[in-house]
């Protein structure tokens, strides 16, 4: 279907090509955060937020950002925008097709003349992806304000994160947390198949799933692999096999219910590791993400009871699951939901509400904001691959989204400040 849409498709594809180009030449498509190639990205985008007619400036958490200044001082900002690095090896259009299509909004509003009571600014936060140190979303917890201040000594080699803010313009010296910000918008991927497999156009996020983070240790005892028979062995990867799967029988349990749930053992550490002993120590760590609170509980719950039952069966110790981390999942705001379904609407897009499984600058922005985010398709639900592939026509439908959800928060919340909304 042709659209007859105000943003430009070609200005879109050209700047994703570009971008796309700037990689390490043996593992398309890398731009990690803190290399030399992450910083060729930048100077590229900072001068197309400056062909565009954005103000640039570095803020103290090393986010670039353009601004263009609205029609009324002091109503505060309404911010677009996304991340620009990768992960290793991660694809072309994870955080970059969200920057693009921040940008091309910003063009079209300077192109056709457009105003805004509010400032309008486009963002590229700063590491999102899990970065060098080791930790991920810098730019968008320290716009946030909640970026942990021991997290500046964390080392990558000589190079410390508090070093690796300088290197990229940042000032850790100075707070970057910011007040005047009245809604924030982020266009992503969809990094799953749900878009594509319903033949939808939009995917308006309700929730970014709360993460969960469990260990599991399995002890059993070490024995000769060719001399111990099997029924006297306290086997601890036989065990720990049990528990993985009846923790698998658990996610899919919880994934059919009304919210965003999953349920993955991602790390998986063996004692001794040889081929010819019985392993004695299994350690696991889980990944849990939940867009309901209550399947965390019910999670937990049904882990203990397998935990049980497997030590049990076998024979072997699991010591009770350690929670490492346990972060609720963060609701978009109405506000930006109830614009972003407006513009669907009005652009013809095709949609529904789902939550998110996967982390984005957006939840941190959501603490201090009304916020919302739009996923757009993506081949086969793939991410973090370099096959990762989003249209270009899709792209260019969620930044003419993107374009009518802010002219439509520019008007609502100036009503609101005014004390003049209706609804």
């Amino acid at each position: 279907m042709t659209r007859n849409l105000l943003v430009d498709a070609s200005r879109i594809a050209a700047d994703i090509d570009a971008l796309a180009a700037i990689t390490e030449p043996d593992r398309p498509y890398t731009r990690r955060a803190f290399t030399p190639l992450f910083l060729e990205g930048r100077r590229y985008l900072e001068d197309r937020f400056r062909s565009a007619g954005l103000e640039t400036r570095i803020d103290a958490s090393g986010n670039l950002i353009g601004r263009r200044a609205g029609t009324e001082p002091g109503r505060g900002t309404l911010m677009l925008g996304s991340h620009s690095d990768t992960v290793p090896e991660g694809g072309r259009f994870d955080g970059i097709a969200g920057v693009v299509a921040a940008l091309e909004v910003a063009r079209t509003i300077a192109g056709r003349g457009i105003t805004l009571s509010h400032d309008l600014e486009i963002v590229d936060f700063l590491a999102e992806e899990v970065s060098i140190f080791g930790v991920s979303c810098i730019g968008s917890r320290g716009m946030a304000g909640v970026m942990p201040v021991e997290w500046l000594g964390r080392q990558a080699g000589d190079l410390s994160l508090e070093e690796g803010l300088v290197m990229v313009g940042g000032d850790p010296s100075v707070s970057a947390a910011r007040t005047d910000i009245r809604a924030f918008l982020e266009l992503h991927i969809e990094q799953g198949p749900v878009l594509e497999e319903a033949r939808l156009d939009i995917g308006v996020v309700t929730a970014i799933a709360g993460i969960t983070r469990i260990e599991v240790i399995v002890t059993g005892r070490a024995d000769h692999a060719g001399t111990t028979p099997m029924t006297g062995r306290l086997d601890a990867l036989s065990a720990a096999a049990r528990l993985v799967l009846a923790i698998e029988r658990l996610g899919k349990e919880l994934a059919s219910g009304p919210g965003h749930f999953a349920a993955t053992v991602g790390e998986f550490e063996i004692e001794p590791n040889a081929a010819n002993v019985v392993p004695s120590r299994v350690r696991m760590l889980l990944d849990v993400r939940a867009e309901l609170r209550p399947d965390i509980d019910r999670f937990r719950a049904g882990l203990g009871e397998a935990v049980d039952a497997v030590a049990q069966e076998t024979g072997v110790a699991i010591a009770t699951p350690k929670l490492l981390s346990d972060n609720p999942a963060t609701p978009m705001h109405s506000l930006a939901i109830n614009a972003l379904e407006a513009a669907c609407h009005a652009t013809g897009a095709s949609h529904r509400r789902m939550a998110s499984g996967a982390g984005h600058d957006a939840a941190f922005m959501a603490r201090i904001c009304p916020a919302g985010m739009v996923f757009i398709p993506c081949a086969g639900g793939r991410s973090h691959a370099p096959e990762e592939w989003a249209d270009n026509a899709d792209i260019t439908l969620g930044a003419a989204v993107l374009l009518d959800a802010i002219l439509r928060l520019d008007d609502d919340l100036k009503e609101t400040e005014d004390g003049t909304h209706t609804d």
